[in-house]
């Protein structure tokens, strides 16, 4: 587990943008703030399973990239990378505030979680994938991060709701699992209520230092 935290934590030293002063590092501690770059696990709070994607596509539906909910906390494939939607001056390293619009960008397949209006296989909600490429996104890649509390910055272990901005769903899980595309593996859907079941937290991962202009500003 050290070994892989260590080599996620060089590939995003390497990927670090030249101009914005940080580096990458794993982190076991609570409370530690999220920032745009940090590449993490979100775990769904009432299964412990982790938001996970992989290049298995959906059998119905859009078709697009399959998006499960994941029980082994040791798997590349549930590590998402923060982004700033485009248009806004969020940088790499800024702390993730209370409110603010993101995305999340699978780490192994470059592709970003994405919500639309197709149901979803097993519930019929919103089908929840993964869509477009480091050149390819849209506003289907929206989400608001909306933190649960009276925190105002995004820090691990603490609990969050996403929701999709182009169709108001949760990003939501439950105990309905799939049986053959991804067997043993939950279904991962967004609806528009909020339930304890809309409730995530981000755990492993690797975390980029705050800015000291970000640190700051607060």
């Amino acid at each position: 587990m050290a070994l892989g935290l260590f080599s996620l934590a060089l590939f995003l030293f390497l990927s670090v943008d030249s101009d914005s002063g940080a580096s990458a590092a794993a982190s076991g501690k609570e409370g530690v703030e999220i920032t745009y770059g940090s590449a993490i696990k979100l775990m769904h709070e009432k299964t412990k399973f982790r938001l996970h994607s992989h290049d298995v596509p959906y059998g119905s539906g859009s078709g697009q990239q399959s998006v499960t909910g994941f029980p082994g906390v040791v798997d590349s494939n549930s590590y998402w990378i923060v982004k700033p939607v485009p248009g806004t001056t969020a940088k790499q390293g800024d702390a993730v505030m209370s409110g603010a619009t993101i995305r999340l960008q699978h780490m192994k397949t470059r592709k970003w979680l994405h919500s639309h209006l197709h149901a979803s296989p097993i519930s019929g909600n919103l089908e929840v994938s993964c869509f477009g490429d480091d050149s390819n996104s849209d506003t289907g890649d929206h989400w608001k991060l909306i933190i649960e509390g009276s925190g105002k910055t995004w820090k691990q272990d603490q609990r969050v709701r996403l929701q999709h901005i182009d169709t108001s769903g949760y990003l939501h899980s439950h105990d309905k699992k799939y049986q053959r595309i991804a067997g043993g593996q939950q279904e991962v859907c967004g609806i528009r209520e909020k339930r304890a079941d809309n409730i995530w937290l981000a755990a492993e991962g690797v975390y980029l230092p705050v800015n000291e202009s970000s640190s700051s500003s607060k």
